[in-house]
């Protein structure tokens, strides 16, 4: 049987997991359609998610249509679950982006639908909530073809639209429609169009229906279903697309095994499961598995400093389960292409690969190396090859951070390790530790993170939180070229080591923020492997915080000087470490010498700055525009009824609360992440949460307990 990963996108509130209740209704995996109103549904498991009506965590289900294992994933459609969504694009083989037909494009579907192309990921448009009143149908294609893909093409007509009686019926070898077709698919066959210009009869409706499903297949083209996920209207159509038009899971099941966890949740008894795509091979019960994390992000909820790298880790299978007839079933083995839940790997993380022990030559499976660059990909897109990649940013890191505190001061290491679990299951939970002032720092999306959040803590662990004001997270660069170096056995160098660096900016100028790169001007051989690992992790790990306390990005440090004092003992006596090196002299000069490089490189501060579209009614122009300029705002372009620009993420949220009064409550705000700028005005600082290396007398006093 064949497998099909499908995931279920949309804008908050348009009707996804009512689509994902009808889907399995029509497929005889439930007798009864749940309600999200209700809390009754099938995907929103958590108490927090039948409370509040969204869903926060994705969720799998399963059903069969017509010789294909469909694994459906319900993802979240609030933009503040984001990360949840980016996840899961990664193992899909095709999606349906879910419209409303009475609000039509909004934000969120804007920002899904450009990741969907950017990707290659065939995509079905369902237009929702035809039977509600103020429902569209006209309006809502055009909406689709200027703000989505100009390849979008309707598959049906509705009558009845706006009431409870609205249906949808499928197009079937209609002259009108046909000619559509062909205006849609000839933009990408120009055979198509050269046959059609010479004998229009001479093009069957197979031929059209099967370049229609091969466009699809490389999301080239979007075929647009209109019906109503409470009434079931449409969705039989919609189910005999998925099968058509949408390609199966490539993958191919004799080669040796790989595969992506995409997420990590922990069982009744506490234990870690993960969720990952199976791209290659076959994983069986008691394989012993190799994770490598090739992210270069943050890990275990702690920001890395862009690091680089793999990191590897081992872990056993203990029991596999696989989605099949709506639930999950234990198994011995799961095939390529199914997507499997894993126990017994204790260490594994939310973005690792997983291979085989046992096999001798993996496959090329490099992160990425199985789907083609989104720089070598046409404009339209562009079938992917099936396989895995990157959690590579495709949507905006965090940039608001809050600090949590305990309702009782007794509560400290449990809220630790509560907000570690649900780093776990979210790695865009950055926390910070800081034991100076016994504190927690969360980043997070916006404010409905908080409250889950807030929520969870409450439900699940019995805490109960508040939390501080959000503010903005900064980043910080090198501005110039600094060095500094100290020798071992001279003043004031307290310990046993040599260390130089120089710190400069980097080449890549990623208005992103890149990551940190460490170089080396000494041999490779010059200081033992412990002592070399020992100085790069501690330059990652001391750049959390620059001279402003910011997290340094777009930086390179060179080790330029380095030396040691071997392994030395008393004559007939031990191990005498007052005169040996060892790796903690390393890590204990590092941030030393490191500061004092920085200092003379100096750094500059860069505030996250959210792209924006704003629609207006043209006589509301006028006294928008002030209100823009006092938040910061830049506009880009400007006409009567449509300002685009950049604006500082931190006034994002004041923007959109002054918008209602401003317009009449007419205004369209879309916003997002675009680039880090250097901060306009007073220069803002984090507390720092280290032992503060860019004041001598207080690190040592703290290191080594004398100056």
């Amino acid at each position: 049987m064949r497998t099909l990963n499908l995931g279920i996108l949309a804008h908050v509130d348009a009707g996804k997991t009512s689509l994902t209740e009808r889907l399995l209704h029509a497929a005889g995996i439930i007798d009864e359609v749940g309600s999200v109103d209700e809390g009754n549904t099938q995907t929103d498991t958590l108490a927090l998610e039948r409370r509040r009506g969204i869903t926060i965590k994705s969720a799998v289900v399963s059903f069969a249509v017509a010789g294909t294992t469909v694994n459906l994933i319900d993802t979240p459609g609030h933009p503040d679950f984001i990360a949840e969504v980016e996840r899961v694009l990664n193992v899909l083989d095709g999606a349906v982006l879910v419209v409303s037909a009475v609000e039509g494009v909004q934000a969120q579907t804007r920002v899904l639908m450009r990741t969907l192309r950017r990707l290659g990921i065939p995509t079905l448009v369902f237009v929702n909530k035809i039977d509600r009143r103020g429902a569209r149908y006209d309006g809502v294609l055009r909406e689709l073809a200027a703000k989505l893909s100009p390849s979008v093409v309707a598959m049906g007509s509705v009558c009845g639209l706006g009431t409870g009686a609205a249906a949808f019926t499928p197009f079937d070898g209609q002259a009108a429609f046909a000619e559509d077709l062909v205006n849609v698919l000839a933009t990408q066959e120009d055979a198509l169009l050269a046959a059609y210009v010479d004998d229009e009869s001479s093009i069957s409706a197979a031929r059209l229906r099967a370049e229609l499903a091969d466009q699809t297949g490389r999301a080239l083209a979007h075929p647009v279903f209109f019906g109503s996920a409470i009434t079931g209207a449409g969705v039989e159509a919609l189910m005999a697309g998925v099968r058509e038009l949408l390609p199966p899971a490539q993958d191919d099941p004799d080669t040796p095994m790989s595969g992506t966890v995409f997420k990590v949740e922990r069982g009744p008894a506490g234990e870690k499961v993960a969720y990952a795509r199976i791209f290659s091979g076959t994983l069986r019960t008691r394989d012993r598995l190799r994770f490598d994390d090739r992210r270069g992000g943050a890990q275990d909820g702690e920001h890395s400093g862009g690091r680089e790298g793999v990191k590897g880790r081992e872990g056993r299978v203990t029991a596999i389960s696989v989605f099949d007839g709506g639930t999950a079933v234990r198994c011995q083995e799961a095939p390529a292409g199914r997507i499997a839940r894993l126990w017994g790997l204790a260490d594994v993380r939310i973005g690792d690969r997983l291979t085989r022990l046992q096999d001798q030559d993996p496959p090329d499976a490099d992160l990425g190396a199985r789907r083609a660059s989104a720089d070598d990909r046409p404009s339209g897109g562009g079938r992917r090859s099936g396989g895995e990649e990157a959690f590579d940013g495709h949507f905006a890191p965090p940039t608001l951070e809050t600090v949590v505190s305990p309702g009782r001061a007794a509560d400290r290491g449990a809220l630790h390790l509560a907000l570690s679990r649900l780093a776990e299951q979210d790695p865009l939970i950055g926390l910070r530790q800081d034991d100076v002032r016994q504190e927690v720092s969360v980043s997070l999306y916006g404010e409905v993170q908080k409250e889950v959040i807030q929520a969870t803590l409450l439900d699940d662990f019995g805490l109960e939180v508040t939390f501080r004001e959000t503010t903005t997270i900064c980043v910080e660069r090198p501005a110039g070229t600094g060095a500094a170096f100290e020798l071992i056995g001279k003043e004031p160098n307290p310990f046993l080591a040599t260390v130089g660096l120089r710190v400069e900016p980097g080449g890549a100028g990623d208005p992103t923020g890149g990551g940190v790169e460490f170089r080396l001007e000494v041999e490779l051989g010059s200081l033992p492997y412990a002592f070399m690992s020992a100085i790069e992790e501690t330059v990652h790990e001391t750049l959390h915080q620059g001279l402003h306390g910011w997290e340094m990005r777009d930086c390179v440090v060179t080790l330029t000087h380095s030396g040691y004092w071997a392994r030395q003992s008393h004559a007939g006596g031990g191990f005498d470490k007052s005169m040996s090196s060892t790796a903690g002299d390393f890590r204990n000069l590092v941030p030393l010498v490191l500061m004092d490089a920085l200092r003379q490189a100096g750094t500059t501060v860069h505030e996250p700055m959210h792209r924006f579209r704003l629609e207006l009614p043209p006589e509301t122009l006028g006294p928008v525009l002030p209100v823009l300029a006092r938040l910061g705002a830049t506009p880009r372009t400007q006409r009567s009824s449509l300002v685009e620009g950049l604006i500082p993420a931190a006034k994002v949220h004041e923007l959109e609360r002054r918008l209602p009064g401003l317009t009449q409550g007419e205004a369209v705000l879309e916003s997002g992440f675009d680039r880090y700028e250097r901060v306009r005005g007073p220069i803002p600082r984090r507390p720092r949460t280290d032992h503060n290396p860019l004041d001598r007398k207080e690190y040592l006093l703290h290191v080594v307990r004398r100056v």
